[in-house]
């Protein structure tokens, strides 16, 4: 009876285990199936991300290089075809011969630096074509790991030949240039020397013919020698502005602190102001970095001219100043004549004045412009005809 117990007890033991093993082989089977569905999905899903990358790789605009650490190049796309002239399918390349002979060291320095770092950035350099073309480029690179390993360099590569020739260009044009305004300063010099000389030799002439037949000429002839010597006076005056206008440049102009409340109190101090007009300066000036000779120029033509055109019986000239972000803007504020809104930019041309006088030769507003443009501003016109006129312009902090 003892041994049938055991032998019952056994056997259903057995059923329940292979109940069991039945039951975790049916939720094998359905993970295991479950599995094989999933892998099928992330291997399409890998083709169709495989696909895309390639897509990308091979329709780039900017030429991809993939290289081992040794510097073969394992990879290119069409873009770097085109522009090393390689086929790497059919021929094997290393990038240290497409470095140009001159920026062999640097490009050494440069993949040293990518093995250390993990990447490098703007990198740019010459290199060779297959054709032995020299070509300009510019490289972003980084390192691609296994596992934390180096195992090769990826790159991508801008050709930059054309930008670099524009450059060139510009810098032989600016040194061109350059020249070609100091020996236009060296000739505006000669020229002015050798104008003035036979025009004050005129001048002394008709002064000594006037002095010569006192009481021979009437009133007429007298009157045509005066006009002579105003012409005379006026031709000096036009070559001395012209001079001036042309020595006025960036590299002459001497940056200081300049207390602009000193300057333009002394100039007020200086000029000849009538007792019918007025200057008010509304806000203290603040200290600026320029020129300080250039900057009392600039104030002394505005001032000046905004008291040669003052028609009123009262006349009033303000002056205030506000701080912007990168700049002081200057206001010169009059109510004198005014100008017409269709001069509001010719005034600053050169030789152009809107009143003909033996004084006014048109370029003092060209080179209160200029003063201003070395000084990084701006320089613009408010006004109206018969109510006066406000000059604006800006100083670079």
């Amino acid at each position: 009876k003892l041994m049938s117990k055991e032998v019952d007890i056994l056997k259903r033991a057995l059923l329940r285990e292979k109940a069991a093993r039945k039951a975790a082989e049916k939720i094998l089977e359905e993970k295991a199936r479950e599995l094989f569905h999933i892998s099928q999905k992330l291997e399409t899903l890998l083709e169709e991300k495989s696909a895309q990358l390639q897509g990308v790789f091979e329709n780039i605009i900017d030429a991809y290089v993939i290289i081992d650490l040794q510097g073969d190049i394992l990879k290119f796309n069409d873009a770097a075809t085109e522009l090393f002239g390689y086929d790497i399918d059919v021929e094997s390349v290393n990038v240290l011969s497409l470095v140009y002979k001159e920026d062999y060291q640097y490009a050494k320095d440069s993949f040293m630096s990518l093995r250390k770092n993990g990447f490098f950035k703007n990198y740019e350099a010459r290199i060779y074509t297959k054709s032995k073309e020299i070509k300009w480029v510019h490289i972003n690179a980084s390192m691609v790991f296994d596992r934390e390993v180096p195992i090769a360099a990826q790159g991508i590569v801008r050709d930059i030949t054309a930008i670099k020739n524009l450059e060139l260009q510009k810098k032989k044009l600016l040194l061109k240039l350059e020249e070609s305004n100091d020996r236009l300063q060296e000739y505006a010099h000669v020229v002015s020397h050798d104008l003035k000389s036979p025009l004050r030799s005129l001048d002394a002439l008709v002064h000594w013919i006037k002095e010569d037949n006192k009481g021979k000429f009437d009133e007429a002839s007298l009157k045509n020698f005066d006009l002579i010597e105003v012409t005379l006076e006026k031709m000096e005056l036009l070559i001395s502005d012209v001079l001036h206008y042309s020595s006025i440049d960036a590299k002459n102009t001497d940056k200081v602190e300049v207390p602009l409340n000193d300057v333009v109190t002394e100039l007020i101090d200086i000029l000849y102001i009538p007792d019918h007009i007025e200057i008010k300066i509304l806000q203290p000036f603040p200290v600026v970095n320029g020129d300080a000779i250039k900057l009392q120029q600039l104030f002394q033509n505005i001032l000046s001219n905004a008291v040669k055109y003052n028609d009123k019986a009262i006349g009033l000239i303000e002056m205030s100043v506000k701080s912007l972000d990168d700049f002081y803007q200057f206001s010169i504020k009059d109510n004198g004549m005014g100008i017409e809104e269709r001069f509001h930019d010719k005034i600053f041309e050169l030789f152009h004045s809107l009143n003909k006088s033996k004084d006014s030769t048109g370029i003092g507003l060209s080179i209160v412009k200029k003063i201003v443009e070395l000084h990084g501003g701006k320089i613009w016109l408010e006004s109206k005809l018969g109510e006066g006129s406000v000059f604006h312009f800006t100083i670079k902090k």
